[in-house]
């Protein structure tokens, strides 16, 4: 299914009047044995799709909070193979979309066509890859394209009108709208400009944009979903999910309910 199911969730949610919530959540903290049953909570929570953290010893685009979620993952071995093999063995049970984020390097190490066909069995419908420029795409794109797995560009407040309209362009699933200059992690204000920045890529792009990086209250999903499509949290659900409270989870789907 793929870049179809991304589509077709995404589509059923905005339809309702809803926006989007995509919980990101590092896959095996706490070991990968809970994988299955993490995925199923959220999907049963009311979240649309759920982006799943590869651990990597190198994540440039994340905060301290999912540094450390890797690290408890890295420690008990979960790797970007086991990974891809748990979710192949859950696959037909699994009704909400995935989208692994992962970096560049791990997938070249993997091998990119086997990475993209491994990606394919285990039912995965989408990838971010922070740490790859629209320059450097070449790489993956045509594999990716083969097994019908979409892939989702970052658009950032740094980028220049001429980049963020290539980016809008090619971007499939949704575009994931970096509302920070900086790592992922909670933040307690956003930058003024945001509801523009939001607006703007909202008009230039066909596929749903989602705001993300440092969202992390229930105030936070409604006003920044107030000009897009939906929101991307993650630091506050590792959090919340390390410390079993699941009740703060289901708060931030909520809000993004009409």
């Amino acid at each position: 299914m793929g870049k179809q199911k991304l589509d077709q969730a995404f589509q059923v949610t905005i339809e309702k009047g809803d926006k989007a919530f995509v919980p990101y959540i590092m896959a095996g903290d706490g070991g990968l044995d809970q994988l299955e049953e993490q995925l199923t909570f959220l999907q049963e929570s009311g979240a649309t799709v759920v982006e799943l953290g590869i651990p990597f010893s190198d994540p440039v685009a994340d905060g301290p909070t999912i540094q450390a979620a890797g690290l408890r993952a890295l420690e008990n071995g979960v790797s970007l193979r086991k990974v891809l093999a748990e979710l192949e063995r859950f696959k037909s049970s699994r009704e909400i979309p995935v989208v692994l984020m992962t970096y560049i390097n791990p997938i070249y190490t993997f091998g990119i066509e086997a990475f993209a066909m491994a990606c394919d069995k285990a039912g995965v419908d989408g990838l971010i890859i922070p740490d790859l420029p629209l320059e450097e795409e070449g790489l993956i794109v045509q594999s990716l394209k083969e097994a019908g797995i979409a892939l989702i560009r970052l658009a950032a407040l740094t980028s220049t009108q001429e980049r963020i309209e290539e980016i809008a362009k090619r971007t499939e699933g949704f575009l994931y709208a970096v509302t920070v200059t900086g790592t992922t992690g909670a933040r307690s204000d956003f930058k003024e400009n945001l509801a523009e920045y939001l607006a703007s890529l909202t008009e230039k792009c066909s596929a749903p944009v989602l705001a993300g990086f440092g969202v992390s209250t229930p105030e936070h999903v409604k006003e920044l979903s107030s000009h897009c499509n939906g929101v991307v949290v993650g630091s506050k659900i590792v959090d919340a999910l390390h410390n079993g409270d699941r009740e703060a989870i289901v708060e931030l789907i909520q809000a993004s309910k009409a």
